[in-house]
């Protein structure tokens, strides 16, 4: 079978980011050598890291928020010097797609080589893949809307402190709670903070001019919850601020994720707000019947059966 049906064909199934990005792997590695891979999933807006899913042996995991950290600098705009760094682990080649489209960067994947090199031929493979890819990434992220909540407990504001090295200096007890939320429960290490560190790395990136977006993240914590990390300067330190997604925060994603027009996310986020459809029409300029066709719209698009659960996925209630 073609490897793009393949692809498509585990794309197409009703699967976690996890699990989708495992599958993933696990066919590319039949196609394309490498050693070490991170795919990684992005926020749409700022392209900050949000959920990785790696496989680095080379790595020590006290070089995390360095590797991290030379990420955010130099992988933009400086390849050269994200290789040089790369170097010291015994990389001699990556390989790097990017999956993004209209709606948003979703996510992107690395593969590391420790000796050998990639060819033209190889990338064009990964790229042949990425629309099929991305749209599996998008649809994963949009089926967490309507997952329910199991009983599954809400996230209390915390903050962890990191130095300029991002080394932690601290956190609150909440922010520690979260963070063991915020790795995978199988995974068989102390928990690592990586999207306080994303958003650290893009903080430092920012201040440096070579990040161009907030440095901020929404990650997926299971069920239909959703926590946003953000990083701010705090004196000589860095701030990383997690605490559940705002309803704006949270609706800008639902309609990302949906594919949702621009006339359609406003009519959304007009509706999450307790608006009926002869409000919304008045606030819009536009006739009632045309504000209740893009609300039947939008239940054609998200799947939702009824304008009340609409409201309710979005929202997380």
């Amino acid at each position: 079978m073609d490897l793009l049906v393949r692809v498509e064909a585990i794309c197409s199934q009703d699967l976690s980011d996890r699990l989708l990005r495992e599958r993933l792997i696990a066919l590319l590695a039949g196609r394309l050598p490498f050693d070490g891979h991170v795919f990684a999933l992005t926020d749409p807006v700022t392209g900050v890291g949000s959920s990785p899913h790696a496989t680095v042996p080379m790595l020590p995991w006290d070089e995390l928020p360095d590797l991290l950290r030379h990420r955010y600098l130099h992988f933009a705009d400086d390849r050269p010097a994200w290789h040089a760094w790369l170097a010291h682990l015994g990389v001699t080649d990556t390989l790097f797609v990017d999956f993004a489209d209209r709606y948003g960067r979703w996510g992107f994947l690395e593969l590391w080589r420790a000796g050998g090199a990639y060819d033209a031929r190889d990338l064009a493979l990964l790229e042949r893949l990425a629309p099929a890819i991305n749209h599996g990434l998008r649809s994963a992220a949009a089926r967490t809307f309507r997952a329910g909540e199991d009983g599954l407990a809400q996230v209390e504001p915390g903050v962890v402190v990191l130095d300029l090295d991002l080394r932690v200096r601290g956190q609150t007890d909440s922010a520690a709670a979260a963070l063991l939320r915020l790795l995978p429960p199988d995974e068989p290490m102390p928990p690592i903070p990586a999207a306080a560190y994303n958003a650290g790395a893009a903080l430092v990136a920012v201040e440096a001019g070579r990040w161009s977006t907030e440095p901020s993240a929404r990650v997926h914590l299971g069920g239909n919850r959703w926590v946003t990390v953000r990083a701010a300067r705090l004196g000589d330190d860095i701030a990383v601020a997690i605490a559940p997604s705002t309803v704006d925060e949270r609706t800008d994603l639902f309609a990302r994720v949906h594919g949702l027009s621009p006339r359609e996310t406003e009519v959304l986020g007009l509706a999450v707000h307790g608006l009926d459809s002869r409000e919304i029409a008045d606030l819009l300029v536009i006739a009632r019947t045309t504000a209740e066709d893009h609300l039947k719209a939008l239940l054609a698009k998200t799947g939702a059966p009824s304008r009340q659960v609409l409201v309710a996925r979005a929202l997380g209630a």
